[in-house]
């Protein structure tokens, strides 16, 4: 049995609110009995960009787990490469790839430097052809921009465009088990090209259902609610099971 802990939109900035929150997330799954074959971070991890905020998110994400991360529309890449990563800045995609017993996690870039909503580069489509096409494992796809409506007009207006080539993606390669995004800041679970599309609650805050600010036009965030992820659990037959978690601050 596989377990993969999925955080998502820590946004973490000078305010300690953002990394009190995130610190009670990590500590969390540091307390767990078990170790887990790997925690997600899709996107969002710094607020502004900033190379002050990825050297904060370091020590922040320093585990006994692997830890895997990807951008998203606050992040900024060559600062996420360097500060965060460790690797030369370079402006292009940060897209990477995790090889484990049983199971495969691509991590694309969706990120389009300056704006909100997600794309996915031909760069990247290119490269998680070869991923998908090499692997002899199912495969987990993450990244940041839901490609898919969510029923949340704002976030919905700021989802991944242009998915249809994704799709076409998944539909030559049947071993593309499930898609792993965050963005949205609340737990969700839908469909995209016939695999699940699994959405990761936020850390620093909680979007507001439409339904639910009614009485809250102008404001679309809980920041009260607390902290959230996901566990994703691939069991021998590839079957995809996901529970979602808070977390007390």
């Amino acid at each position: 049995m596989i377990v993969i802990a999925h955080i998502s939109d820590l946004h973490i900035d000078s305010d300690r609110r953002s990394v009190e929150r995130a610190r009670a997330v990590m500590a969390y799954l540091e307390g767990l009995p078990h170790d887990l074959d790997a925690v997600l971070v899709t996107g969002d991890i710094a607020d502004h960009g900033l190379p002050s905020e990825y050297e904060e998110t370091r020590g922040l994400l320093a585990s006994r787990h692997p830890v895997l991360v990807c951008p998203g529309n606050h992040d900024e890449r060559a600062a996420f490469r360097e500060h965060l990563l460790g690797r030369p800045a370079a402006p292009g995609p940060v897209n990477q790839v995790h090889h484990a017993p049983g199971f495969t996690l691509a991590l694309c870039d969706s990120s389009v430097p300056g704006k909100d909503h997600g794309h996915l580069e031909d760069e990247t489509l290119t490269w998680l052809n070869t991923v998908l096409t090499r692997a002899t494992t199912p495969v987990l796809v993450a990244f940041h921009h839901p490609p898919a409506t969510l029923g949340m007009p704002y976030l919905d207006g700021i989802r991944l465009r242009d998915e249809r080539p994704l799709a076409d993606l998944a539909a030559r390669h049947p071993h593309l088990t499930a898609f792993l995004t965050g963005h949205a800041h609340t737990p969700a679970v839908t469909t995209f090209a016939g695999r699940p599309l699994l959405v990761a609650p936020g850390v620093v805050s909680t979007s507001r259902l439409p339904w639910e600010h009614r009485a809250h036009p102008d404001d679309h965030v809980h920041l009260d609610l607390p902290p959230a992820l996901a566990f994703h659990v691939l069991d021998g037959d590839g079957r995809l099971t996901t529970h979602y978690r808070s977390v007390i601050v």
